[in-house]
């Protein structure tokens, strides 16, 4: 509940589009997902993407079976009204991951963008990857995307972890790191936020 009111009270405060992790379209994590093998039958599962612009670019790409999860229902509720009658087509659900239930064995593929970073403490961590290795197929890819090790050890008013490749390989031991890509985000307000975007393959 404590995560619930502190992102339910970020979006009551600021518009979408005035976060710092706002972008229009993620840019690096449709081509990652493009070449973890993105096709129309993929099972697609967005963490942390109550908010995000992803969802447009998957639905105009014509993914029939995509689910976006996230904490906040006031930032699903207006991702749902700047989609209008698609937003029908997804799969809605307000929950905290490191506490959801999900199906076994569902997705094909699961993205995370800034939302991993936020979990601080090992349980926290033990469950969000209990819940991911549950869901995905046995044969699924992770995207994550976190603020790397010059990225601001702060954001939102909460502290974060940073990671290097290597070192969130460690978080991940039944994947195996496929590729791993830098990004310089720059935020609404001009600054900039360095992330590393990781992409794995379950072994």
């Amino acid at each position: 509940m404590e995560a619930k009111s502190h992102w339910e009270a970020i979006y009551q405060q600021k518009r979408p589009t005035d976060v710092s992790w706002y972008a229009p379209h993620l840019h690096v994590s449709l081509e990652l997902l493009a070449r973890a093998g993105l096709s129309r039958n993929s099972r697609v599962i967005d963490v942390g993407g109550g908010a995000s612009t992803l969802v447009d670019d998957l639905l105009d790409r014509q993914i029939e079976h995509l689910t976006v999860l996230d904490v906040s229902g006031r930032a699903m509720t207006g991702s749902m009204a700047r989609l209008g009658e698609r937003a029908r087509r997804v799969n809605w659900i307000e929950a905290d991951i490191t506490e959801a239930t999900l199906p076994s064995h569902c997705y094909d593929l699961w993205h995370d963008r800034a939302l991993f970073h936020f979990l601080t403490s090992i349980d926290q961590r033990r469950r969000y990857l209990k819940v991911m290795c549950d869901s995905l197929t046995p044969v699924g890819q992770v995207i994550l995307a976190t603020f790397s090790l010059q990225g601001p050890p702060r954001c939102s008013g909460l502290e974060v972890v940073r990671y290097s490749p290597e070192t969130l390989q460690r978080e991940l031991p039944e994947f195996k790191l496929v590729e791993a890509l830098q990004d310089a985000h720059p935020t609404p307000f001009h600054t900039v936020q360095q992330f590393i975007y990781c992409r794995f393959q379950r072994v």
